[in-house]
């Protein structure tokens, strides 16, 4: 891909799937799969949904960004057969990869390159020409390179599905979100902590406190909510004791009833956070109220953030986890251009490490980081040994040492 494509071979946003084609037991051709493009006006008109279903059903499209014929023999319809066959098992295949099926694929192709004749071949509907925009972070720019935007519909109904605000057998059903427990005291010094965040929102027309909306965010989050929708919908369903611990607005017209905020509402204060003290705030919040046991081992762990490539780097976060409650204690962005050795000691220095022991694999097998938990933690460590410490090791096999030693 990266030698043939014109595009190269680079991480594929969201949700993704692979495929390689063979004939006779060779490759002949490499196709991609990723998640939809937010947005699409040629596509979307054509769907004729909403603008909330869209929010809410994005996630039953899937976008053909890669299709590469390898070089080799020239087979007659090659391309237009392989994509048939792919499209035949890529519902059954998402949802066994994905946990839900797709309804409609959708792929872009450039003109000036491409006719795309081998998916019109393979039935593709062809809905015009895009207007020339990309996303960038959560902007879209003006490119000017237009392209055509194909469909393939991967259920006979798909369109109808999509647009409906009737529930559908073949729709997801909606995630489990639970009740949030939490207690008057609880509440009262999340609500004061997150009062401390800046809010940037004008003056004029609020209707909820810049912290209720975030007490309510923080607290869907923690029972299960993902997105501003699913939370705005937790949000809906708190019951009016927990909307009034959350400092919500009192309901006008219903006696005793508190007014959640709107999926807008909670969109926009979350769009205008500054995610790092957010983190702060929560993260002393938890470790507060945390019922872990006081001596649960830590974790030391990194990842890097799926989708999130910026250029050439991905963004790559750090964390402290709680062994056995699983509670993010902290959590550090790595710099570009580092690793996870020198942000040890920001993600580590305001989480209390007193006698606890703390764990991570062979990359923080340091002196430095040692040192750092015994005289400045006081805390206890146990690292994995593998070749980056090669003398550690030999030492380690000479003395047919296995493990931790009775």
């Amino acid at each position: 891909m990266r030698a043939h494509h014109y595009l190269g071979l680079t991480a594929m946003v969201g949700k993704s799937l692979r495929y390689v084609g063979e004939l006779e037991g060779q490759w002949v051709a490499l196709l991609g799969w990723a998640s939809a493009a937010l947005k699409c006006a040629a596509r979307d008109a054509w769907i004729g949904w909403s603008p909330a279903l869209q929010w809410q059903r994005i996630g039953l499209l899937v976008n053909n960004n890669r299709f590469l014929v390898l070089p080799g023999p020239r087979v007659p319809n090659l391309a237009s057969k392989l994509l048939g066959a792919n499209l035949a098992c890529l519902s059954t295949d998402w949802q066994a990869i994905h946990g839900q099926r797709v309804l409609l694929a959708e792929t872009f192709v450039d003109p000036a390159r491409f006719a795309g004749t081998c998916y019109r071949a393979a039935n593709w509907i062809d809905l015009g020409a895009t207007r020339g925009f990309a996303k960038s972070n959560t902007t879209y720019t003006e490119h000017g390179q237009s392209k055509r935007i194909l469909v393939y519909p991967l259920h006979r109904e798909a369109r109808a599905i999509l647009a409906s605000a009737l529930p559908h057998r073949h729709l997801p059903t909606p995630r489990e979100v639970k009740s949030m427990q939490l207690t008057d005291i609880e509440a009262a010094d999340l609500l004061s902590r997150l009062a401390t965040l800046t809010d940037t929102r004008s003056r004029q027309g609020q209707r909820h406190t810049h912290r209720s909306v975030l007490a309510v965010a923080t607290c869907a989050v923690i029972s299960g909510a993902r997105g501003s929708c699913a939370i705005a919908e937790w949000a809906a369903r708190a019951d009016a004791a927990l909307l009034r611990r959350l400092r919500c607005r009192r309901s006008p017209s219903v006696r005793g009833g508190y007014i959640a905020p709107s999926e807008p509402t909670i969109r926009r204060v979350l769009a205008a956070l500054q995610v790092g003290e957010l983190e702060r705030v929560l993260a002393d919040w938890l470790q507060a109220h945390n019922s872990a046991a006081p001596t649960e081992a830590v974790a030391i762990d990194g990842k890097a953030l799926r989708g999130s490539r910026q250029q050439q780097h991905c963004v790559h976060l750090v964390s402290a986890i709680g062994h056995e409650s699983g509670s993010v204690l902290n959590q550090v962005k790595v710099a570009d251009k580092s690793n996870e050795i020198p942000a040890v000691k920001p993600l580590l220095d305001p989480v209390p490490l007193e006698g606890k022991v703390v764990t991570g694999d062979a990359l923080h097998t340091q002196v430095e980081t040692a040192r750092y938990l015994i005289e400045d933690k006081q805390a206890h460590y146990v690292f994995t040994v593998k070749d980056n410490q090669l003398g550690l090791k030999q030492d380690i096999e000479q003395l047919h040492l296995n493990a931790i030693p009775p």
